[in-house]
């Protein structure tokens, strides 16, 4: 097993940390020669959710951000394996295909019980221990924080839901997360950005929120799952690799990204209260 890499981490004072655990491609050549596909190995990545959120330093926030690929291993998935949406299609902690069911390994090459133990230790546990550590360091800082999850996925995937996302999914486990009062007001700030919305629809909040959001602690976290199209010029339905991933544009992502910044400051607002 190929050794890893830390976590890039961005250490502000701020009471905000974000998490982007689905933004890394990096791949061990031992893990990436047993593969069907460097491109479909990347394929289901949060793709330029780094460069849409940059202006999170601005705001003295935190960020955690990986830097394995989610091949590798979910870094938003539980440790034990347990489904975090029972009864739906989803990828694994060690996805062996793609979001729309393609293979990812050449038969007999998907890891074995063995191995994803090895990856927990080596790739896993390196990123929650890092966020892990920065929750700690700013929740004794401040008497709240917010963890922001920020993640991204492709407008329509049949296996995974139907027809189109709304561009903006707020997940708090269904309530359990975060304070009423942040949930309410991001809740509020989306719905004002005239784009398609929902909170707690069919993405609650995966590992991360439910696991890191303890209010009663004073920490209080979110996820928010993009669509794609809300930030990117994306190609509606079944992508290749000659046009998937499509180049960042600031520009067109513009928009989003002034409702991502009012979030942001509301997170802040709330957590200075």
């Amino acid at each position: 097993m190929s050794g890893a890499a830390d976590p890039v981490i961005r250490h502000g004072a701020a009471p905000l940390v974000l998490s982007l655990p689905h933004v890394g491609t990096a791949i061990p050549e031992d893990i990436e020669t047993r593969l069907v596909s460097p491109w479909l190995a990347r394929k289901d990545a949060d793709w330029w959710i780094g460069e849409l959120y940059a202006f999170a330093a601005d705001l003295d926030a935190t960020i955690v951000r990986a830097h394995w690929s989610r091949t590798v291993i979910d870094l938003n998935r539980d440790p034990t394996g347990v489904s975090l949406y029972p009864g739906q299609a989803t990828t694994g902690l060690c996805p062996v295909e793609t979001f729309d069911g393609e293979a990812l390994y050449h038969q007999g090459e998907e890891p074995d019980a063995k191995e994803i133990e090895a990856r927990i230790d080596t790739f896993y546990r390196p990123y929650h221990k890092a966020l892990a550590d920065e929750i700690s360091r700013l929740r004794n800082l401040h008497e709240r924080i917010v963890v922001y999850d920020c993640h991204s996925i492709r407008s329509a995937i049949p296996r995974l839901f139907a027809g189109k996302l709304p561009v903006f999914n707020l997940g708090t486990n269904s309530g359990a997360s975060a304070d009423p009062a942040l949930m309410a007001r991001v809740a509020d700030i989306i719905a004002a950005s005239g784009r398609s919305h929902v909170v707690d629809g069919r993405f609650k909040g995966g590992y991360i929120t439910r696991h890191y959001g303890r209010p009663e602690n004073g920490v209080h976290a979110l996820q928010m799952e993009l669509a794609c199209r809300g930030y990117i010029r994306e190609p509606m339905g079944a992508v290749t690799e000659a046009d998937w991933p499509v180049a960042f544009d600031a520009d067109f992502a513009a928009p989003t990204r002034g409702t991502l910044r009012a979030v942001l400051a509301a997170c802040l607002d709330f957590a200075k209260g």
